[in-house]
């Protein structure tokens, strides 16, 4: 059978060498089905040659262009500032003709590059600590049981006079704050940081201007941030303050660099501070924000100013009050977030 096949392959191939037109020697050849594939071609390498065998150009073969010879030349002149594209400056809504870019856009007024790291405390706080504060306050509700009646927080007026129809509800004895109500912790509303701010009051600087200079370069060196001077607001009469006078100096730290500050603060400063034990349990606004301060002896403890504890005059050096800024609605959040990042608490915590 195979020889049959391969007869007329054989008559097509001498029918063609015969032909003036393409003359060729017969080549027999078998079937596909019948014989073995030919053997794959050797392709070369790309690239025969590295990148780095190119020579370096010399010097005197770079030919150096003059910009104001140039510029002379031109036939035209390039367009103005005018003519180039400014995103607008105030966002007019989702319906204006002129959008501005986003945020992530080079172009854009409000763009910012970056992060160029990512620090260790907040990659611990994604990777280990939000699946713990997650497990510390898991309340399994079983399916079916009826809502808790929500707390009345607002105080309704009784019906003892007509002055007192249809006005609106009074808010609670004391303090009358109406603090955010604490919701339960999920995967949406996990507490985090937001900024960390710093302050330094100084009532000598209205003597002696010189302690605002140095207070200033102890905060811009332990933050990185240039600090502001800020002025009292009352006066004060056994210190001699009168409202006004520049009497001390704050600053705020947001985003990586806020992750950073604390880090420090928990690895390298509170572990130096001597019969330390934690932050006082009464600390916090109800709102998420968690403070305490340093005294003017445990400011040196800071890296920055440890290296260079000379350049600052000793007596010179205030105290500092600290503000950890959180996205919690409550003490108790607030406190879980501390704790997992790792800053310890002392006394009774406080709601």
């Amino acid at each position: 059978m195979a020889a049959l096949r391969e007869m007329p392959r054989a008559s097509c191939q001498l029918l063609s060498s015969v032909s003036r037109w393409k003359p060729r020697a017969t080549n027999f050849q078998r079937c596909v089905s019948t014989g073995a594939a030919a053997p794959a071609p050797t392709i070369p390498d790309i690239e025969q040659d590295s990148g780095l065998a190119t020579p370096i150009p010399a010097r005197e073969g770079i030919k150096l262009t003059d910009p104001r010879k140039r510029a002379s030349r031109r036939n035209y002149e390039l367009p103005h500032e005018r003519y180039r594209y400014r995103p607008p400056k105030f966002d007019r809504g989702p319906l204006h003709p002129v959008q501005p870019p986003p945020s992530s856009d080079p172009v854009a007024r409000n763009f910012s590059p970056g992060p160029f790291n990512l620090p260790r405390l907040k990659q611990t706080y994604h990777s280990t600590v939000t699946s713990d504060i997650m497990t510390m306050t898991y309340q399994h509700i079983p399916p079916g049981t009826p809502p808790e009646p929500e707390k009345i927080r607002l105080r309704e007026w009784d019906d003892s006079s007509p002055y007192m129809k249809n006005r609106p509800k009074r808010g609670p004895r004391g303090r009358g704050v109406l603090f955010p109500i604490e919701k339960n912790l999920n995967w949406r509303n996990l507490p985090e940081i937001r900024a960390v701010h710093l302050s330094m009051y100084m009532p000598s600087a209205k003597r002696n201007p010189d302690h605002l200079i140095v207070g200033r370069s102890v905060l811009q060196t332990i933050t990185g941030v240039r600090p502001v001077v800020t002025r009292t607001k009352k006066s004060v009469a056994q210190w001699g303050i009168v409202k006004g006078d520049r009497t001390g100096v704050k600053v705020s730290v947001y985003g990586d660099q806020a992750y950073e500050f604390v880090d420090k603060m928990i690895h390298l400063v509170f572990p130096k501070i001597k019969d330390w034990k934690g932050i006082p349990g009464t600390s916090g606004d109800h709102t998420g924000n968690i403070s305490w301060g340093f005294e003017p002896q445990d400011v040196q403890y800071f890296p920055e100013v440890e290296a260079n504890y000379s350049l600052y005059p000793s007596k010179m050096v205030s105290g500092c009050y600290v503000t950890l800024e959180t996205t919690a609605k409550s003490n108790r959040h607030a406190r879980l977030l501390c704790m997992g990042l790792g800053i310890p608490f002392q006394g009774e915590l406080v709601e």
